[in-house]
């Protein structure tokens, strides 16, 4: 099993920005001393409790800061953006980091209307328009626009003697068949709702088309995991990350409280029943729970490899999940 890391750089409440993206920084340094396999950021705009904003500078500053670790987005917002950026961006970070660097591209609008229409400047770009723009992507990396393409005859620089590795993150058996007609890896994202996944990943192995970035399937998943060395603590954790959950599906402040915040809280019945339905988006627990329910998933899936979520408000605490992961 391949564990790697997908860090949406949460900031808990009483932290500032920078201090949580000096922290993805330690984490990533930690979880490569730890044999993890990949390290990808997100991409997220205008919320107050998720840093980053811009996977493809945090991607560089985290490479620069490591030596083995593959990095990447989990996953860049590709409907508000031109393929050609996008891809100059990523051979740019593997003209600097040959084979570590990962593009994973996700198919979601970025945030509410007013976000998306500020990230497009104001011009109306349909989400539909998505498998495309992965196509043009692949296009531009591999530098073989087809002749009678509007775009023949633009290359991507620089030059590079790799490329990325490229990802389609989806839930849905649309984004499946985004992933699988494109020839690209598919990230199941397990970890916003794991319903349908044996469907979805069916739909990907049996529509693969093989491509220059895979001649096979590959797939992997995202799930929020919280390890700890008793269920008492490990259930303790998951307060701020249950806590968090509710409070983004609201809309309301997006950092992560504390433990202590959480336990003075007065929860309604029908959030106690959102938080129990949330906790299906998550493994909670001892090591050894842990690795059996992710061995009982992985089988389940057909994946052999885990991007690991951890929203806690303790930092030093999520730094000890995933090394309780790893034993």
């Amino acid at each position: 099993m391949k564990w790697s890391v997908l860090d949406q750089t949460p900031i808990s409440k009483g932290q500032t920005a920078t201090e949580a993206l000096q922290e993805t920084i330690e984490l990533a340094q930690w979880t490569e001393e730890l044999g993890f396999h990949r390290y990808w950021v997100a991409e997220h705009h205008n919320t107050n409790g998720l840093a980053g904003s811009s996977p493809e500078i945090l991607i560089g500053q985290i490479a620069a800061r490591t030596h083995r670790i593959r990095v990447g987005s989990g996953g860049v917002l590709l409907p508000q953006y031109s393929p050609l950026k996008v891809a100059e961006q990523f051979r740019m970070l593997e003209a600097f980091y040959p084979g570590r660097i990962d593009l994973g591209m996700g198919r979601s609008p970025g945030g509410g209307k007013k976000t998306r229409n500020a990230l497009t400047d104001g011009l109306e770009k349909s989400l539909s328009s998505f498998s495309r723009q992965v196509k043009e992507v692949h296009h531009f990396l591999y530098d073989d626009v087809p002749k009678g393409h509007d775009h023949y005859g633009v290359h991507a620089r620089p030059d590079t003697a790799s490329q990325p590795e490229t990802w389609v993150l989806g839930l849905t058996e649309r984004g499946a068949k985004h992933a699988a007609v494109n020839g690209t890896g598919f990230t199941f994202g397990h970890f916003i709702n794991p319903a349908f996944a044996e469907d979805v990943l069916n739909t990907y192995r049996e529509r693969f088309k093989p491509s220059r970035a895979f001649s096979t399937p590959h797939v992997n998943a995202a799930i929020f995991v919280i390890c700890a060395e008793t269920e008492e603590e490990a259930d303790e954790l998951a307060l701020s990350q249950d806590m968090w959950l509710l409070q983004v599906e609201k809309g309301l402040d997006t950092r992560v409280p504390s433990v202590e915040e959480v336990k003075a809280h007065s929860f309604t019945e029908r959030e106690k029943e959102k938080i129990k339905e949330n906790r299906k988006r998550c493994i909670i627990g001892t090591k050894e729970y842990v690795h059996e329910k992710l061995s009982e998933l992985a089988n389940k899936y057909g994946v052999d490899e885990w991007l690991i979520i951890c929203n806690i408000f303790d930092f030093q605490k999520k730094k000890e999940s995933y090394r309780l992961l790893t034993e």
